[in-house]
């Protein structure tokens, strides 16, 4: 089968996207307007079938100078092990917006393996970040 990436918001399929990320352990209960915001603000990805269906999604939140924060990836289950997430990133880490930034990070519970083929690796020194995150922020 042949699959192909785009990063054109109007190709996006929102209520599949939505659909995913908002019963996400990481996004839970995210409402749709705020999911929309978010993806009017990054730089997306998806990969479509032939018949333009789309299969996986991801997103690159960056100033495109200096750092870029990958994040709500995923792949569809009933398209899983095809070297659709291999082939979505080799098109997010090619893409031109992105090339020279100084730090790309991501998070991820269960993919690390797939990560790591890209360059990404544990945080050297984790003491140094910090955060501010809501437990509940959809309530």
């Amino acid at each position: 089968m042949e699959y192909r990436v785009s990063t054109a918001q109007t190709e996006m399929d929102f209520e599949l996207i939505h659909g995913f990320i908002s019963n996400s352990y990481w996004a839970q209960g995210m409402p749709p307007e705020l999911l929309r915001k978010a993806l009017s603000n990054s730089l997306c990805f998806g990969v479509f079938d032939r018949d333009n269906q789309q299969l996986a999604f991801a997103r690159m939140i960056t100033d495109k100078a200096t750092f870029a924060y990958l994040a709500d990836v995923f792949v569809l289950e009933s398209h899983r092990g095809l070297g659709l997430s291999k082939m979505m990133m080799a098109a997010i880490m090619e893409h031109p917006d992105l090339q020279g930034l100084r730090r790309i990070m991501l998070a991820t519970r269960d993919a690390h393996g797939l990560y790591a083929q890209f360059g990404f690796k544990a945080v050297d020194t984790p003491e140094t970040l910090m955060q501010i995150r809501l437990e509940s922020p959809y309530l």
